[in-house]
């Protein structure tokens, strides 16, 4: 009997230790599996949707404008005119491209095209977010540069960079991809944000109030962008003494760094580089020889833009001239924007040649 409870007894301390044993093994492959699950949720981030949206937005966005050349589709009379799609979307010019949908692909035989990452100028950052299907209210901001080159001083050339600021939206995610050509390398990186303020800017340049003989009277716009800036949404008001005057624009393009012209008669402006010149004789906003519809003793212009979701416009510049101003022109003679500072038109100067279309 002794001999048979000693055995047993045997037999259940090794049992305890096997248990034991296991629990410890158990214990540690859960301690091992919680570090794992932590660094896995460090590299991977949060599982909120909108961020994993936002993040595969960035990716598909990047390889869409990485992968291929790109397309257009003009807009028809039922829609999408699809029959006449093109891949050299590069070669039109900003108000075909306003006009249809348009993916903006960069790539010819495999490395970046320098004609058509030129052409992204003439694509507005609306039109490019929804060729690169990203979901309404995210914008995005594209940057193209040189990070390394033989020549040293193409080091941080930056060959685009445009688009809606990071720092103004609620959340955003980036991607990045790097082409050796030429014996530089380019990095393209898209970053895709949900909302943010879209860079809207535009400046007064120039203005003829008393043009020579017949000539017309005409506005000069700067757009300051990388991207084109579609004019929709934006407003001019001329008051005077005597009268006041307001034009809505309810279409137009302005091509990145390009100048637009308004004028009172196409047929006889001198449109210099401008990219576009819009005719607005039939506005009744700006006058053609003895049509004096800018006052030209003393008045105010001023530039504005409407939000989205506002209602009233605000200004973004104006120019004033007569009266205390200091500003008065003679014939022929415009009233200018000081170039050297950056053409926010702070500081406005009698032209005693005018330059139409050529502000830089």
């Amino acid at each position: 009997m002794r001999g048979g409870g000693f055995c047993c007894l045997k037999r259940d301390e090794n049992a305890l230790t096997a248990v034991i044993e296991f629990l410890s093994a158990f214990a540690l492959f859960l301690m091992i599996l919680t570090a794992f699950l932590s660094l896995a949720q460090l590299q991977m981030g949060s599982n909120d949707p909108d961020v994993d949206r936002i993040d595969r937005s960035a990716v598909q966005g990047l390889d869409r404008l990485t992968s291929d050349g790109g397309w257009f589709v003009p807009m028809g009379g039922q829609g999408l005119d699809y029959a006449n799609s093109t891949s050299e979307w590069h070669l039109l010019d900003a108000v075909e491209l306003d006009s249809g949908r348009v993916q903006t692909g960069l790539v010819k035989d495999g490395i970046l095209d320098l004609q058509r990452i030129e052409a992204l100028r003439n694509v507005s950052e609306e039109n490019m977010a929804l060729g690169l299907g990203l979901d309404v209210g995210y914008t995005l901001f594209l940057s193209i540069e040189i990070i390394e080159s033989n020549i040293s001083s193409r080091v941080g050339m930056e060959l685009f960079s445009g688009g809606t600021e990071r720092a103004t939206a609620s959340s955003s995610s980036n991607a990045n991809r790097q082409f050796a050509q030429g014996g530089e390398l380019l990095q393209v990186v898209l970053e895709v944000h949900k909302g943010g303020n879209k860079n809207n800017d535009l400046y007064l340049t120039e203005i003829m109030i008393r043009p020579m003989s017949s000539g017309p009277e005409w506005i000069e716009i700067y757009n300051p962008n990388d991207f084109a800036l579609a004019l929709r949404g934006w407003s001019l008001n001329h008051t005077s003494t005597s009268s006041a005057s307001n034009l809505l624009f309810k279409e137009g393009i302005i091509s990145g760094h390009s100048t637009i012209l308004l004028t009172g008669d196409a047929s006889s402006q001198d449109s210099g580089n401008a990219s576009q010149v819009l005719d607005l004789s039939q506005e009744s906003f700006l006058g053609v020889g003895s049509l004096n519809l800018l006052a030209d003793g003393s008045g105010t212009l001023s530039l504005r833009y409407t939000q989205v979701d506002e209602a009233r416009p605000y200004d973004v510049m104006s120019v004033g001239w007569g009266g205390d101003s200091g500003l008065f022109t003679s014939l022929g003679q415009s009233l200018g924007a000081d170039r050297n500072s950056g053409g926010t038109g702070l500081n406005w100067s009698v032209q005693q040649t005018s330059t139409p279309g050529d502000y830089f």
